[in-house]
């Protein structure tokens, strides 16, 4: 079965990417998780954007604050779809600088951009992407759409029948 990689500039970025983790676990598609710096280690993310494909990956999720080069950069190197996650670091401008980092992507490099800290949400993409070709994937992903629906109807019903 292919996996998903979890890609982050550094270890501050990990409180914010765990939320991929975390939903990609609960839809069962295996998670590996590593510190890929485009300015720190760009060899290493030359190495890992080049292999990705190889090495079992089905879909990449690469988070990053500040100028955010991650996604864009492991994207240009990798025939994968690749998820960007901007994340408001510690040296962001209001994360405004690294959602347009990732979201201004010249023609030709895709990066599928989610919401400031979105993470949630890139791990529900990578498994709607997975479950284009996975059956099982999918009908955990159409499951978990179910359960929002209920949780909202529920929420609605409850808010009926309070007095205000």
């Amino acid at each position: 079965m292919k996996k998903v990689a979890v890609i982050m500039g550094s270890t501050s970025d990990l409180p914010v990417m765990q939320d991929a983790v975390d939903v990609l676990k609960e839809f069962g598609i295996e998670v590996d998780i590593d510190i890929v710096s485009a300015h720190r280690t760009p060899e290493k993310m030359v190495d890992f954007g080049k292999n990705a494909h190889k090495n079992g990956y089905a879909v990449i999720i690469a988070g990053a604050g500040g100028a955010a080069h991650l996604p864009g950069m492991v994207a240009s190197l990798s025939p994968l779809p690749v998820i960007g996650v901007p994340v408001k670091s510690s040296n962001s401008i209001d994360g405004w600088d690294s959602v347009l980092s990732i979201l201004q992507m010249p023609g030709g490099v895709p990066v599928a951009t989610v919401a400031l800290n979105g993470a949630k949400n890139a791990g529900i993409l990578a498994a709607q992407i997975m479950g284009s070709s996975d059956a099982s994937i999918q009908q955990k992903v159409v499951s978990y759409k179910e359960r929002l629906k209920e949780k909202v109807i529920k929420g609605a019903d409850e808010i009926r029948g309070t007095k205000l």
